[in-house]
């Protein structure tokens, strides 16, 4: 048992600050509180205590090819099955992929990240290899399969309604890579079988205009129209809505995700998030392809935080910012598979201590961290 006492807590999902003390015991919050004291006394100095992070969209198994491919357009880059990004996965060895994803979730960990959700390639292997890759290290991943199987203008829908079974028994859901590369009736299976299951469907959404615009030559209507009526759970993207799609979106019970670096990096456009929020869309936050960035939140939250203000001439809240990267994933309906905790009573310890620079406990985080200045990270699933 422990006490971590003077430090700023953000509580709550609401990232209330609040100068008190936490008393853990066995990996849980047992107390919170001025005059809550038990255990070891760990002074933190004035330090935040702020949940963990979590990437809420990531592409690991890319780590093999950092930066290649720059100065690219999306599709030669990331498009199924002859990007350079499925190339390059198709010839690498299993040791180096699982080596690079290892390297990567260190990463992670070291800049405060204790849970991504993964676009995870290369079927039931890609699965294996990513289990074995994060295998005792103290983070969680969330994995999302997809199968070869999806792709084509006629697949095999029994094929295909079995690769996602086989795939569900060991994943935590499927994520194809977007409906330019699967049939709507594909599309219908991966959510009928996840939501069977209790599993997650996820795809990407409206990631570039052409996307769009070709969805709406194709189907008459938007990539994100397809995505709300499809009913995936999460909602990858959004960087280039059209017409009311951000409205059908809020109405619906759907995860939205940005990624803000990696839409700059492919040059795309720019995720309006201040509309979002107006419109009670609460976002999560992702680093996307590790072959174009680290997969660092605190690089992913500043950038973030002053890309908003550039092209929207306006200045998004920090604390919203924050919650993209920490408690939006806890009021979201996969909560219940990816199971992050918040810092309240009877709740797993999962925060980060972090050096404290300003008053502002939310520009602290988004504006002025350095990973060296994660003091400790507190993990339930394993000691750090």
């Amino acid at each position: 048992m422990y006490t971590i006492s003077n430090g700023i807590i953000l509580k709550g999902q609401d990232l209330l600050p609040a100068r008190e003390n936490i008393v853990v015991d066995e990996g849980k919050i047992i107390e919170i509180g001025k005059e809550a004291w038990e255990g070891k006394i760990i002074d933190v100095g004035g330090a935040v205590v702020c949940p963990s992070f979590i990437n809420s969209h990531i592409h690991i198994g890319d780590s093999i090819i950092k930066d290649e491919g720059y100065f690219l357009s999306l599709s030669e880059m990331v498009k199924p099955p002859d990007g350079v990004k499925h190339k390059a996965l198709s010839n690498a060895s299993d040791d180096d992929l699982i080596e690079s994803m290892r390297q990567s979730m260190v990463d992670m960990i070291n800049s405060g990240t204790t849970h991504f959700i993964d676009y995870r390639e290369g079927g039931i292997k890609g699965v294996k290899l990513l289990m074995k890759a994060s295998k005792d290290l103290p983070i969680k991943p969330i994995i999302l399969g997809r199968d070869d199987s999806f792709y084509g203008e006629n697949p095999d829908l029994n094929k295909v309604k079995s690769a996602i079974r086989k795939l569900l028994k060991i994943a935590d859901g499927i994520a194809p890579s977007g409906f330019g590369e699967i049939t709507p009736e594909v599309a219908k299976l991966i959510v009928e079988e996840c939501k069977k299951q209790g599993k997650i469907s996820s795809i990407h959404v409206a990631e570039s205009e052409s996307n769009q615009i070709e969805s709406l030559n194709d189907f008459g209507i938007s990539e994100i129209g397809m995505g709300v009526e499809s009913g995936f759970d999460q909602l990858v993207h959004l960087t280039n809505p059209k017409g009311k799609d951000l409205s059908s979106v809020a109405s619906s019970n759907q995860n939205v995700v940005v990624c803000p670096r990696a839409n700059a990096a492919l040059n795309v456009g720019v995720a309006p998030l201040n509309k979002m929020l107006e419109l009670g869309i609460k976002p999560l936050l992702g680093s996307d392809n590790v072959m174009l960035n680290s997969p660092n939140m605190l690089r992913e939250l500043e950038f973030s935080l002053k890309i908003m203000a550039v092209c929207y001439k306006r200045y998004i809240n920090p604390v919203d910012l924050v919650k993209m990267a920490t408690t939006n994933i806890c009021e979201s309906n996969i909560n219940c598979i990816v199971k992050k905790a918040v810092i309240l009573e009877n709740n797993f310890a999962e925060f980060i201590i972090v050096k404290s620079f300003s008053k502002n406990p939310y520009l602290n985080i988004c504006n002025r961290l350095e990973t060296k200045d994660i003091l400790s990270i507190i993990n339930k699933r394993i000691n750090i």
